[in-house]
């Protein structure tokens, strides 16, 4: 079977350079190809998520309610203030990047520089901002307890408010040490401890009676997770397995451990990207300044990377439209 060679009209073959297909150099025809197999990555991400909060949807942890942090604003209830921020400042940079392709255009170099710096601000104003929000999750705010089936409750005042555990828990005399490879067995060491026992916690509870608690569970109603009467509280406090603050790849104060797993690896797949984008429009910014495109007479590069870095702020408007708003 013999191999069939395309050929021009004078019977030269196509050796793949000096063609345009679509009208498109071959530099930003592969960068299309690497988009488009990248978008199929991120959608099965996002489709896996989808099907995962469908099927737990009546006990998926709440947005509003986890995302609830601000910089500097330290106690201030601000849902999903700071995410809506950070979506902000990715999609400014996107414009500054399509200015600065632009002004390739025009052979402008001062402002393609001008622009591109600003984009790489951008990118990293991003990405320092989704480090901080990984931070606080996983630090956590309110704390909550695991009972012995794996859910988990969180505890509330009067108004339905989540309270943290410190404020009402009641210290008890332990001498629980952490196990570490000097005091262990078998040189094997744990996680640290949490801040408070399950007994430290249920003490606190019976010794506060305006709190109560509220399950992983959602009212279709009213949108919002089940309020426990105080008479029923102490059954579930007896089922009480481990006390939780945070969230990592096991178990999460939140809810649902899916969420934060979800949370953890299509977030930090997409800041991977960002990282990469802002590495590579450095290097593009560094070769603009000393000339490299000018002396080629064209900034195709500029724009080759502007096209990923648009890439890389629909995926996220994607990302945040399914993760947090939806």
């Amino acid at each position: 079977m013999e191999a069939t060679i395309a050929s021009d009209s004078n019977g030269n073959n196509w050796s793949g350079g000096n063609k345009k297909p679509l009208d498109a150099s071959y530099g930003k025809l592969m960068m299309w190809f690497f988009i488009l197999s990248d978008a199929l990555t991120f959608s099965g991400f996002l489709a896996a998520y989808g099907l995962m909060r469908f099927k737990f949807i009546d006990s998926w942890p709440i947005a509003d309610d986890v995302f609830t942090h601000f910089p500097f604003l330290h106690g201030v209830d601000a849902p999903m203030f700071y995410v809506a921020l950070m979506t902000f400042v990715l999609i400014f940079s996107s414009v500054t990047m399509v200015l600065a392709v632009d002004a390739g255009h025009q052979m402008k170099k001062s402002k393609v520089t001008f622009y591109m710096l600003l984009t790489i601000i951008g990118g990293i104003i991003f990405l320092g901002s989704q480090a901080w929000e990984w931070k606080q999750f996983i630090q956590g705010s309110y704390g909550a307890m695991q009972l012995k089936d794996g859910k988990i409750i969180q505890f509330v005042n009067a108004s339905g408010h989540q309270v943290t555990l410190e404020s009402f828990s009641k210290p008890l005399n332990s001498e629980r040490v952490q196990h570490t490879k000097s005091n262990g067995i078998w040189y094997v060491k744990e996680a640290s401890l949490p801040p408070f026992t399950v007994n430290e916690v249920i003490e606190g509870f019976k010794a506060h009676p305006e709190l109560t608690i509220r399950t992983e569970q959602i009212n279709p109603e009213t949108k919002e997770k089940i309020i426990i009467p105080r008479k029923d509280a102490m059954a579930y406090l007896a089922e009480g397995k481990a006390i939780v603050k945070g969230a990592n790849l096991a178990v999460n104060e939140y809810g649902n451990t899916l969420f934060a797993d979800f949370f953890f690896f299509i977030t930090g797949f997409h800041g991977f990207h960002v990282f990469s984008g802002i590495l590579i429009n450095i290097i593009i910014f560094f070769n603009v300044i000393i000339g490299t495109y000018e002396r080629r007479g064209s900034y195709e590069m500029v724009e080759k990377v502007g096209l990923y870095w648009h890439f890389v702020d629909l995926v996220w408007v994607f990302v945040f439209t399914f993760f947090y708003l939806v």
